[in-house]
């Protein structure tokens, strides 16, 4: 073999070892950016690549009909509340693979990461079956005799159990405080607030809602610290509180408002309501309206993009997720192909209804 041979052969033998490294790097070590995750709970996961508004991996793993997620601060694992398995999924988002099963209680629904990013904590619902209530007294008999939700959470560093925190009935939306002292739960079947101190596991205070509306699902805490903003869905109705949790101001929505969330300047606010298929968005201070974009079916969790540019909506009822511009509130796209699409978030992490603060 001449040696210009021999160095050619070299040469192409490098090329290979350094695609394969290439591939193998963005395989098992690269973390991915960009991109948003979708929960669906009759089929599994999608990503979606945020530069392009195309779903570009779709997983289906066994025992896996995922509702909540939550995203560990690094970008490296994803974690799913499994509704019909009663454990948590830890997912490597490298390989979009399941590394581990969590068990949590019957009905897991919420998971929230907290301020450290140490801690992440799962709701469940051992009483309820699920979906949008009944009418009519037997519904109201029914939620007074089943047993409290609780909220557990676990170590992301080793997902270690840690505490149990027994809540009210039919727990939803999870938040903390600004100093993340404290965990604020909203129990829609008994139209109040429950509020825990994090090191102890015990509660607080008790904010009782009923007054204001019913069945309270959403809970935000201002990125300025200022207050919470809370979403009444039985009664269609959005209330402001300070933060000491006296509520300060209140406006009605359009039927079944759910997912909340401030924009990242703390100045808006911006309301999903379900049932009139709409997107409505508030100022945080007065609560005056000031947009509103159609929407498809139940469309209950929604994040930015990690830039502020874009608005990504999870519609459980029409199998897709609509785009909206964050400022015109304009649509840009829908994006089709789901199974009841439930939670939304993105990498890098972005503000919304199960995202930050």
């Amino acid at each position: 073999m001449s040696a210009s041979r021999g160095t050619s052969w070299a040469v192409a033998v490098l090329i290979v070892i350094v695609i394969a490294a290439g591939i193998a790097y963005t395989h098992y070590f690269r973390i991915p950016t960009d991109v948003a995750y979708v929960t669906e709970e009759d089929d599994g996961i999608s990503v979606i690549d945020l530069n392009t508004l195309e779903v570009i991996k779709r997983i289906h793993p066994q025992d896996v009909a995922p509702r909540g997620l939550g995203l560990t601060f690094d970008g490296k694992y994803l974690v799913t509340a499994d509704k019909d398995t009663a454990d948590a999924a830890v997912i490597d988002t490298r390989r979009m693979e399941v590394v581990r099963k969590l068990h949590v209680g019957d009905n897991p629904e919420f998971v929230k990461l907290d301020p450290t990013g140490q801690w992440l904590f799962t709701s469940y619902e051992p009483g309820s079956t699920g979906g949008p209530p009944k009418e009519g007294a037997e519904e109201e008999e029914s939620e007074e005799n089943e047993p409290p939700s609780e909220v557990v959470e676990f170590n992301t560093h080793d997902w270690a159990r840690g505490l149990s925190f027994v809540a009210g009935k039919e727990t939803e939306g999870l938040e903390f405080s600004p100093d993340g002292k404290l965990l604020i739960v909203a129990n829609e079947a008994q139209d109040n607030l429950g509020v825990y101190d994090i090191a102890t596991g015990k509660q607080v205070k008790n904010i009782n809602l009923a007054s204001y509306g019913k069945r309270p699902r959403g809970v935000k805490v201002s990125p300025s610290g200022n207050g919470y903003a809370v979403t009444m869905e039985g009664s269609g109705t959005l209330l402001l509180l300070d933060p000491n949790f006296n509520v300060v101001k209140t406006i009605q929505t359009a039927a079944k408002p759910y997912g909340v969330a401030f924009d990242r300047d703390g100045k808006r606010i911006f309301v999903v309501a379900a049932a009139a298929h709409k997107l409505q968005v508030f100022t945080a201070d007065t609560l005056q309206q000031i947009g509103e974009a159609p929407l498809g079916q139940r469309c209950w969790h929604f994040t930015f993009t990690p830039d502020n540019s874009k608005l990504l909506f999870a519609c459980g009822r029409s199998n897709n997720v609509y785009v909206l511009d964050a400022t015109t509130y304009k649509q840009i796209k829908v994006i089709g192909g789901f199974q009841t699409p439930w939670g939304i978030l993105t990498y890098p992490r972005a503000y919304g209804s199960l995202g930050l603060p």
